[in-house]
């Protein structure tokens, strides 16, 4: 048995040992169950591989997608050869439709755009072609649940000390070397023995446990988009709200929709290069920052993390082209994290980033114009706090993911009546 194979079934095993449990009307949820390590590898596929064809059977008709056998579909919505990652044939200009032979679906929720055959899967994992239909095979299936400080999220400028109740699936739409989650992100749903809980389920847990906001994090949540819209629409009748944590890979249309029913959405802009988005991530830049750009133009609270990792995204032109970015995009008034790496998943090899290179990294975003910028993963250092983009003091003043002094009076700086932007009541 590997060290990565022991490492990850302990993680998931200390999840199943540190349950929620749920409010008025719900179930005990106790994360991922594990088979015990006696079990070869052969029976443990084989479980999984029964898990799947359940979960197949069971999972609901998921939406944005299109396939061949759907009524007036047009080819060219498919065959796209001005786009450098289509890999399909060219066609006729004149050439409407044409007779596939079977049903291939083609994914409209993500910018990987996948084109997925019966009995398949697209990258996430998480969406199958079961009979001419794409499924969801993550609705209603979380694999963890916790209650975190808004903080940890991390939003600074959206309900400071507010605790958020915080849910995941499995699977995730990128493969980043760097994955401090990989635990959920990277693995497919029948690795997990899950149970059914209803959206309205989830709404009333976060009222059980008294947590004002519902946060969708961990994993990559647009692999459940259609669950977390149930959630944060049933949430918002109990005056809960929503966030989202996320890479921004989505496209326009589910986003449109995630935006009418969240209240924030952190992204996780992971560098400004398209060469390290592809080679790190197996993603690309370009429509992260179409969604970063809706998110600001629909007025959700928007926070961006930049994971600052060593060799790979810390370059000066890189963080200087990302502020400049950010300022002239979307406003200098949006709040950027530079977060410490901890070496982890596929990078065990780098040392965690140097707190000199996200003071520098910071520094720069001041330097750019940017209103609120701050060093991330550091408890206990200056960067952690807000401060008046007029008068420089603090007006919250955090250690880590805890307050230790507000000084805002009506969402302002309370020593010069600055307006502070965020959402604070």
């Amino acid at each position: 048995m590997s060290d990565q194979q022991f490492t990850r079934r302990k993680f998931l095993n200390t999840l199943a040992k540190s349950g929620v449990v749920l409010g008025t009307g719900a179930v005990a949820f106790a994360g991922a169950t594990w088979l015990p390590r006696l079990i070869g590898r052969a029976g443990k596929e084989s479980l999984a591989a029964d898990r799947l064809s359940e979960l197949a059977r069971n999972a609901p008709r998921a939406r944005f997608w299109i396939s061949t056998a759907t009524p007036e579909v047009n080819c060219s919505d498919c065959h796209q050869p001005n786009l450098s990652d289509c890999h399909l044939p060219e066609l006729s200009p004149d050439e409407k439709s044409h007779d596939h032979g079977i049903v291939i679906i083609k994914c409209g929720l993500c910018a990987q755009a996948c084109f997925i055959r019966e009995g398949t899967r697209g990258v996430c994992r998480t969406r199958m072609n079961v009979d001419g239909e794409l499924r969801s095979l993550v609705y209603g299936r979380p694999v963890s649940i916790h209650v975190d400080p808004i903080e940890k999220k991390p939003l600074f400028h959206f309900l400071p000390g507010k605790t958020a109740f915080s849910l995941a699936t499995a699977g995730c739409p990128l493969h980043c070397k760097f994955c401090q989650n990989w635990e959920l992100s990277q693995m497919s749903p029948e690795d997990h023995d899950t149970q059914y809980i209803a959206p309205e389920t989830i709404a009333n847990s976060a009222v059980f446990n008294q947590a004002p906001v519902i946060a969708f994090t961990y994993n990559e949540p647009t692999v459940f988009t259609e669950y977390l819209i149930d959630i944060a629409r049933s949430a918002k009748k109990q005056n809960i709200r929503s966030v989202l944590i996320s890479c921004g890979f989505m496209t326009e249309e589910p986003l449109t929709e995630m935006c009418e029913v969240l209240d924030a959405i952190k992204i996780d802009l992971k560098g400004f290069s398209e060469d390290f988005y592809q080679k790190v991530c197996s993603a690309r830049l370009k429509p992260v920052l179409r969604s970063i750009k809706q998110i600001a133009k629909s007025g959700t609270h928007l926070e961006i993390v930049n994971l600052v990792v060593p060799t790979l995204n810390d370059s000066e032109p890189m963080l200087r082209e990302l502020a400049k970015w950010v300022v002239n995009e979307i406003g200098p008034d949006v709040p950027v994290h530079y977060t410490r790496f901890h070496p982890d998943y596929q990078l065990l090899n780098l040392a965690p980033t140097p707190i000199a290179t996200l003071e520098r990294a910071r520094d720069i975003a001041m330097d750019e114009g940017m209103h609120y910028a701050f060093v991330g993963n550091v408890p206990g250092h200056p960067g952690n706090s807000t401060y008046c983009p007029n008068c420089g003091k603090a007006v919250i003043e955090r250690s880590g993911f805890f307050i230790r002094g507000m000084h805002l009076q009506d969402g302002k700086c309370a020593f010069c009546d600055e307006p502070v932007a965020g959402v604070w009541s």
